[in-house]
């Protein structure tokens, strides 16, 4: 595991320990290990309760479901990103349920669930690795996504591997401190 960095404020060890590896143990979860992880996410915030995030996904376990999220991945995502034991494709639907209208907050109340989901993992020794880099288009045919649904991102999921498993490349990548902006930097004037 990577070190802890230095936190300028006290805050909780989940987000201390929160990162997102590009080395990922192959063992499988388990059913009840990843409806916990999505039973998270269930119970998240989200605008009027409109629950608009949908999730695609499959344990690494050689299945057809598998194979297609695997084959949404752009270049060098694939290198790593098919080793986690989960992948997820994140889905919104755009529009409310109740009227039709256009979500503007869909894509937030996604990322409070994944928000959710990623708590969820580390409190199980699990890590989150969240990506843009995947083919939309293709995730939106491959899983027959309805007009007003949009894929979002891609997720990794799993225990921590061994970064000398990685392609030389990306070693360096994963070994690297965590660092962040400071503080001040993201406060308005």
């Amino acid at each position: 595991m990577k070190p802890i960095p230095s936190f300028d404020h006290p805050v909780h060890e989940f987000i201390q320990r929160r990162w997102s590896p590009l080395a990922f143990d192959e063992a499988l979860l388990g059913r009840e290990t990843v409806l916990s992880l999505f039973e998270a996410a269930r119970w998240a915030a989200s605008a009027n309760n409109g629950q608009p995030w949908r999730f695609a996904w499959a344990e690494r376990d050689g299945g057809e479901r598998h194979a297609r999220l695997v084959s949404c991945l752009k270049p060098g995502n694939d290198l790593w990103a098919p080793k986690a034991p989960l992948l997820i494709l994140t889905v919104v639907r755009t529009t409310r349920e109740r009227d039709g209208a256009p979500h503007p907050w869909a894509r937030y109340d996604l990322g409070l669930a994944m928000g959710n989901l990623t708590c969820q993992a580390t409190s199980m020794g699990l890590y989150v690795h969240n990506m843009a880099g995947f083919e939309a288009e293709k995730a939106q045919e491959l899983f027959s996504l309805p007009p007003d649904f949009e894929a979002v991102t891609m997720v990794a999921v799993g225990r921590l591997g061994r970064p000398e498993d990685l392609p030389e490349k990306l070693r360096a990548r994963e070994e690297a401190p965590r660092t962040r902006k400071p503080l001040e930097e993201l406060f308005l004037p």
